[in-house]
């Protein structure tokens, strides 16, 4: 007897075998209990996610003569012959060889004949996307009034293509991808049943490989069965099926949360020296970044495109890094997908990007910073009362501070029409739309105004130094600029010219308070976190 490949062999023999797919299952099995069924369905949805299973199905479901309602009984003569493609009452045509309206025309006539020992003649029509216009319209009046023994089943994986026409004489189902969950449990089962060794992570590494299609995963494992035996490794699969180990991109991801460009640079090695697809890397890294932010979002939830023990690892990634780090190294992912589409150096492009993921770290995030905030005030509290209260002094007189820059008079003042006061102006302005972005800009400085450009340079600060990395901010600030100054300008972050750098001297006197008070003694997170939110310490 001949190998029968796993695809078949497991193929679903009634609607309870069919996974995934419940919401169209159970309703197929209401309208024949209830003897509703409709002249013509349409079954769309992406390949091998039960299409042509489905109708097979519903073809032996509708003539079978001794099982239950929806229910097929596999030993009649119809559900015999309908297994085997023998019965001559149900027809599988495949829509792009028999695209003509010749062939169309064929099967017109042949529905004038009942069925020679079913209930109905069924006409399982696939790819139906691939027919010609001339045959659609050919089927049209058919496909409106068939006759009372005849039932049309398409199947297509392009529903779009399908004329309105023709689609709006079948009851419509689509179908879904499957969850890799579902599937892992499915190759389990199968695994188990014959006799293969797999550890769930291999298992799991198929699942997701498959992309939710029930078919490529029973055919992956079977070409890896084919090579290994009936033991399975992790290793094999990389090396058979060429997909990239999912090892290597949990390291990878967990360097980059870490900040350490060295590792990240080895990764990148190794992928290139064991010949892996530079540009499917950069995808994969993608989907395990959104895994990453979905895990933090909604950790309960099945949208992860991950199963078995990765899940665990994902969410220690996930909390480590926080929902700001993660939300930014997406953006920066996706915003740089088209530079490394069209790149004649990909490996060279995946480098920068990584080395600049890394580079994020320097960013706080909210619960980062909420953090540290809450770090400052239990040490605070910790202080004996003289020196709290020496402190509650140096805030209590300055009140108010700002850092300072050297030059910055000089580096604000230019011969533009726009100089420092119509800054400050913008300033105050910023501050009544966007309190956040203004507190941020006080550590910066307006460098030149060149036309329509206007320079403007980071502070020292590494909270506020790369706040307009983010795109979305950048926008924001010019859509202010433009609403404040009534004119269009071009905003460019360069660097600090050299004249600028933070004072190191006592701040000078304001609102005319007689004492100059110097915070330089105090950490310089706490420094940091007094400038940008104006804050001031309490007794």
């Amino acid at each position: 007897m001949s190998y029968e490949v796993l695809a078949r062999k497991w193929r679903p023999k009634v609607f309870g075998d069919v996974i995934g797919q419940e919401h169209i299952t159970q309703t197929l099995i209401n309208a024949i209990k209830t003897d509703r069924l409709a002249h013509a369905y349409l079954f769309s949805g992406a390949r091998g996610v039960g299409k042509t299973s489905v109708a097979r199905i519903l073809a032996r479901a509708i003539n079978c003569k001794k099982g239950e309602p929806g229910i097929p009984c596999g030993q009649c003569q119809p559900c015999i012959e309908i297994a085997n493609g023998s019965s001559i009452d149900v027809q599988e045509i495949d829509g792009a060889s028999n695209r003509g309206i010749d062939e169309i025309r064929e099967l017109r006539e042949n529905i004038k004949y009942m069925p020679s020992s079913s209930k109905f003649r069924v006409y399982i029509i696939d790819e139906v996307h691939m027919l010609t216009l001339p045959a659609f319209n050919a089927l049209l009046k058919t496909l409106e009034e068939p006759p009372a023994h005849v039932k049309f089943i398409f199947a297509t994986t392009e529903p779009h293509k399908v004329p309105i026409t023709i689609l709006s004489r079948c009851q419509r189902f689509d179908f879904k991808r499957i969850p890799v969950g579902k599937i892992l449990e499915q190759l389990e089962r199968i695994a188990r049943e014959e006799g293969i060794e797999a550890d769930q992570s291999a298992l799991a590494l198929i699942a997701r490989e498959s992309e939710g299609s029930m078919r490529d995963a029973e055919s992956l494992l079977d070409q890896v069965v084919s090579f290994t035996g009936p033991r399975i490794e992790n290793k094999d699969i990389s090396d058979i099926l060429g997909i990239i180990d999912r090892d290597l991109v949990l390291e990878c991801s967990r360097a980059i949360i870490d900040g350490s460009p060295e590792k990240c640079m080895e990764i990148v090695e190794r992928i290139y020296t064991y010949g892996f697809d530079i540009k499917e890397f950069y995808r994969i890294l993608m989907d395990q970044f959104r895994d990453l932010l979905i895990s933090l979002v909604v950790p309960e939830s099945d949208l992860l495109n991950t199963a078995g023990s990765d899940r665990t690892e994902i969410d220690r990634q996930a909390k480590k890094a926080g929902l700001e780090k993660l939300h930014q190294s997406l953006n920066l992912l996706i915003a740089r997908e088209q530079d490394l589409k069209f790149t004649s150096h990909p490996r060279l492009v995946l480098e920068t990007i990584i080395i600049k993921l890394c580079r994020l770290g320097e960013v706080l995030s909210f619960d980062d910073l909420i953090g540290k905030i809450d770090a400052l005030e239990k040490r605070l509290t910790a202080l004996p009362a003289g020196e709290l209260n020496r402190i509650g002094q140096i805030a209590e007189q300055g009140r108010g501070w700002e850092i300072e820059k050297e030059g910055d008079r000089e580096a604000e003042t230019t011969d533009e029409p726009l100089g420092k006061e119509d800054w400050d102006g913008f300033l105050k302005h910023l501050a009544s739309k966007n309190k956040a972005m203004a507190n941020v800009l006080k550590d910066w400085h307006l460098v030149d105004v060149n036309g329509n450009t206007i320079e403007i340079a980071g502070g020292g600060n590494a909270f506020s130094s790369s706040y307009f990395d983010d795109s979305e901010r950048l926008d924001k600030f010019t859509h202010l600029c433009r609403e404040f100054f009534e004119k269009d300008y071009i905003i460019r972050v360069v660097n600090a010219p050299v004249g600028i750098k933070t004072s190191e001297k006592p701040l000078e006197e304001k609102d005319g308070e007689p004492d100059k008070k110097n915070h330089s003694d105090l950490p310089q997170p706490i420094q940091d976190v007094l400038q940008i939110f104006q804050g001031e310490i309490k007794g």
